[in-house]
């Protein structure tokens, strides 16, 4: 493998493992949120939570669509530059 084909691995390894630590959180946070309405004052403390928990989770959600774009942007240009360098050393 060349020396640019394997910088480009260790680079999506990174991006990749970004994604999935941004999956694996943005997977706890809705985990805590409920589907319920808060109609009396008594739980108007848990309404004020899980609206900061969904602003978190949509603060989170275009974050994750970028990163994973660039993650698979990636994985198919090291799949185009291997199938290119592989093409150009066979012997005729």
């Amino acid at each position: 493998m060349t020396s640019g084909l394997e910088g480009l691995l260790i680079a999506w390894g990174i991006v990749t493992g970004i994604f999935l630590i941004l999956l694996f959180y943005r997977s706890a946070l809705t985990r805590q949120e409920d589907d319920q309405l808060f109609i009396d004052d008594t739980a108007s403390s848990r309404a004020t939570e899980q609206s900061q928990l969904i602003a978190k989770v949509n603060k989170i959600n275009p974050l994750v669509k970028v990163v994973g774009a660039t993650s698979g942007g990636m994985i198919l240009v090291i799949a185009g530059w291997a199938v290119y360098i592989g093409l150009n050393s066979v012997q005729p």
